[in-house]
């Protein structure tokens, strides 16, 4: 089976403040794409979140037995998780430890993942899906009140 490529994205409005998340999966087929508004988090919550959110929807997806034949491609426009992921950096922060080592037990039941910094630009439709789940949950706050 070739690789999938997963491109995600957090975002968070203030440092911490309302998040969301965006996710692309290519399966070298249909790309598939989700949103979701995550609550009040860091921008590296939001990051490690998104992650966390397309390793589980590529396993729901393919199931246990098939995603330990796929290899994962996951590229992230944070330097620093990617660094962290890859053991360039150490992860200090408590609140991130634990979604450090949650993707670290999500990824052993691939064949491979690999995780690539790419400039924002090259990132686009992750980061416009993370800032349009958070707009929409904005507008939906905002009507409330």
């Amino acid at each position: 089976m070739s690789k999938i490529k997963i491109f995600t994205d957090g975002a968070a409005r203030g440092n911490p403040g309302p998040s969301g998340i965006g996710v692309v999966i290519d399966d070298g087929g249909a790309k598939k794409t989700y949103r979701e508004f995550i609550g009040y988090a860091t921008n590296n919550e939001a990051e490690y979140k998104a992650l966390i959110f397309a390793l589980q929807k590529v396993k729901q997806v393919f199931g246990k037995t098939k995603s330990k034949n796929l290899s994962l491609e996951c590229f992230l426009d944070s330097e620093l998780v990617v660094k962290q992921l890859t053991h360039r950096y150490k992860v200090l922060e408590e609140d991130i430890q634990k979604y450090f080592l949650l993707i670290w037990n999500l990824s052993i039941d691939f064949k491979e993942v690999a995780y690539t910094h790419v400039p924002r630009s090259k990132n686009t439709e992750a980061d416009r899906l993370a800032n349009l789940a958070l707009d929409e949950a904005t507008r939906a706050q905002s009507r409330i009140f």
